[in-house]
């Protein structure tokens, strides 16, 4: 009878164990849009970054980066000057922000992070795109969509007359991209359904990795720690769960339509949908993924940013003018209406 009993707590304790190691999942499922911030302005938008040790958002609006304050949505700055501004990347060791120009001949606008002055200009290649900083190889990356290639420069450049490294060839039409923190940087070829791994230091691609079942992939973020890509991808329309040690796709998961980012946080990945869906994606157990939840935002909330420190998701978007029967195209947007729906969970 003892031994019954002491195996009958023994079971007990392992269901309350095992019970309390899938809670914290299950407590990160309650995902929802909770504020919304009425910026207005003009301008359309594109990769959206955030500042988790200022809790400020840099949102490159076309021909102009807006700065707003991540609690109170209040605008604290705006850098004119671009042609057509697509990301931002971020090096506070120097005091300073670069945005991809993609407009005209392509170039990167360097701004002082305190007054958001601009500082200089430097000439990049045509349809200047993506745009990380690599604090582990101490470089700004950034991709040339028409180019085909992958530029790097020295966040302390002078840019009276500073120029670009030679631009490394990647032999198709980068989009996004992510770095290991080890020398590797993966970059998502959209016209060649395959990541490329670039080896830094040597300054050439050393990899090419197919994303099927997934294709046309966009968005890309990367779990460092556990050696994971997680790609957004548009035909069809999926996230792509892949291995960094050799390029195996570890898991495909349905998405909404029209996939422009993805984000880590917290162990949970992330991608934002133009139909106004986020995909949120756990793993349930080591090495199985499903998408957990998935939260309603908006229609045109392609693109996300989010806060490390706070675990809220900024979104933006705008209304959009009914759509007529038998339109084709985006819809377009109502003049004024930019805004950005913040995404927290609604226990926080």
């Amino acid at each position: 009878m003892r031994i019954q009993k002491k195996a009958r707590l023994v079971v007990a304790t392992l269901g309350v164990v095992l019970f309390l190691s899938v809670l914290p999942c299950y407590a990160q499922t309650d995902w929802k849009v909770l504020k919304t911030f009425q910026i207005g302005g003009q301008g359309g938008w594109d990769y959206f970054t955030v500042d988790s040790s200022t809790h400020r958002l840099f949102v490159p609006r076309s021909t102009h980066t807006m700065v707003i304050d991540a609690e109170s949505g209040k605008t604290l700055g705006d850098i004119p000057g671009q042609k057509g501004a697509h990301g931002v990347a971020l090096a506070p060791g120097v005091n300073r922000g670069f945005i991809s120009d993609g407009g005209g001949d392509g170039a990167v606008v360097i701004f002082d992070l305190k007054t958001y002055a601009v500082i200089g200009t430097i000439a990049a290649q045509p349809d200047t795109d993506g745009i990380i900083f690599d604090p582990s190889s101490g470089q700004v990356l950034f991709v040339s969509g028409d180019g085909g290639t992958l530029m790097t420069l020295k966040p302390d450049i002078n840019p009276a007359g500073g120029k670009i490294d030679d631009p490394i060839a990647l032999g198709g039409k980068p989009e996004f991209l992510a770095s290991d923190g080890a020398g590797k940087v993966y970059v998502n070829l959209v016209d060649k359904n395959e990541v490329v791994v670039v080896d830094i230091k040597a300054r050439k691609v050393v990899s090419r990795w197919p994303v099927a079942p997934g294709g046309s992939p966009v968005g890309m973020t990367i779990d460092t720690k556990k050696r994971r890509l997680f790609i957004g991808c548009r035909k069809p329309q999926k996230v792509i769960v892949m291995s960094i040690d050799d390029g195996k796709v570890l898991a495909d998961l349905p998405i909404g339509a029209g996939v422009d980012a993805t984000k880590m946080d917290n162990g949970q990945a992330f991608a934002s949908c133009r139909d106004g869906s986020l995909a949120v994606v756990s793993e349930t157990s080591p090495g199985k993924f499903a998408i957990a939840q998935t939260v309603k935002t908006g229609a045109g909330a392609g693109t996300m940013g989010i806060d490390a420190s706070t675990h809220k998701i900024y979104l933006p978007t705008a209304d959009y003018e009914e759509v007529k029967p038998g339109a084709t195209g985006r819809p377009k947007m109502i003049p004024g209406s930019f805004k950005i729906l913040v995404v927290a969970r609604a226990s926080d």
